[in-house]
């Protein structure tokens, strides 16, 4: 005879509903939450300038002292870094599914090549005419340039992979991609033979990635265009499930696959011509968010996107606060640390796949 009341054991989830493939992955995003909260703390107490949580309240001039640092240099960048790894992981986990492989990510339809290229010959270019217009207009021309470049070179991507009857095969968008951005980076090439020293550090700093240059108007800027994305994207998560499983397959599914098609390259375009924008590209996080997401909960785009954004937001936040503070008071590009990650993970994700 059990002493547990009635009422309790009623009210009790069956041993298989606590470990349903729903439930676990409402764990699953509850938990990648707890992480994103744990490394916006930590990005904003880590850096050259330790900030104790004890310094967040409180009075006199130790507060506002810290409280400036804190809200108008911490708060801006820890903001923005989560922004463009939210966008950048739903960007990748996308492209899986519309490729159907788990090694895609953001740079495969030319918008990342593109923007970088728009970059390098604004720093190239401005600097080299010199003036006080000049210097004025770049903090605003470089991410206007990078964004529109993204936009553009992910459009002729998607104009080159079309056939006579206006349908695009996944198989030529890859190839598409692949030339996009082989010219892109040839003329990248160009303009860094052709820049100077002060120059070259720049354009080092923007290819890596980095968040030094983070400010109010910068979140601000990326969120709208990036939150606009999230919601194309989430919006799609049914039809990317029967994508991967064929174009075919979807079709019957009653898939609008043309549609679908346009609505992903569309979505993740303004998401990497965003993040592109302020920090340059930071690679594998549109690789390896995605991947760990599916290991830790499932397969279902309802939960990969969600998941990915969270895990991608946290991971470019901690890879941040390890780049300020490895090498303090120096700062490492943001792209270095996550390459550091990502690598490993692709070589691993690769073997796996020929294992196959």
């Amino acid at each position: 005879m059990s002493l547990m009341p009635a009422r309790t054991q009623a009210d009790m989830p069956a041993l298989p509903e606590l470990f349903s493939p729903r439930r676990r992955e409402q764990l699953m995003l509850a938990a990648l939450l707890g992480l994103l909260l744990v490394a916006l703390a930590a990005g904003l107490v880590l850096g050259g300038l330790r900030i104790p949580v004890s310094a967040w309240f409180g009075a006199g001039e130790e507060h506002a002292f810290y409280s400036g640092i804190l809200f108008n240099i911490r708060l801006p960048r820890v903001l923005l870094g989560g922004f463009v790894g939210a966008g950048l992981a739903l960007s990748g986990a996308s492209l899986q599914a519309l490729f159907r492989n788990p090694l895609a990510d953001p740079g495969l339809t030319g918008a990342a090549s593109g923007g970088i290229l728009a970059v390098v010959a604004g720093i190239v270019l401005i600097g080299s005419w010199g003036g006080t217009l000049g210097r004025g207009f770049e903090p605003y021309a470089l991410p206007l340039a990078a964004a529109l470049a993204c936009f553009l070179t992910t459009l002729a991507t998607y104009m080159l992979a079309r056939d006579r009857d206006g349908h695009v095969n996944i198989a030529n968008l890859l190839l598409a991609g692949v030339g996009i951005n082989a010219l892109a980076m040839a003329f990248v090439g160009l303009f860094v033979s052709i820049a100077d020293d002060a120059q070259l550090r720049s354009i080092q700093f923007w290819m890596m990635g980095s968040l030094a240059g983070a400010n109010w108007v910068a979140a601000a800027a990326t969120f709208p265009t990036l939150a606009i994305a999230a919601v194309v994207l989430m919006r799609q998560a049914r039809a990317l499930d029967a994508f991967t499983l064929g174009e075919g397959e979807a079709f019957l599914a009653g898939v609008d696959t043309r549609i679908l098609k346009r609505a992903v390259i569309g979505a993740t375009a303004l998401a990497v011509g965003a993040s592109v924008a302020f920090t340059g590209m930071v690679g594998f996080v549109g690789l390896l968010a995605p991947h760990c997401a599916r290991l830790l909960g499932g397969q279902r785009y309802r939960y990969v996107l969600p998941a990915s954004a969270l895990l991608g937001a946290a991971l470019v936040i901690l890879a941040d606060a390890v780049a300020r503070t490895v090498i303090s008071p120096a700062e490492l590009p943001i792209g270095v640390v996550t390459s550091l990650l990502g690598a490993p993970a692709f070589i691993a994700i690769l073997r796996k796949a020929q294992r196959a």
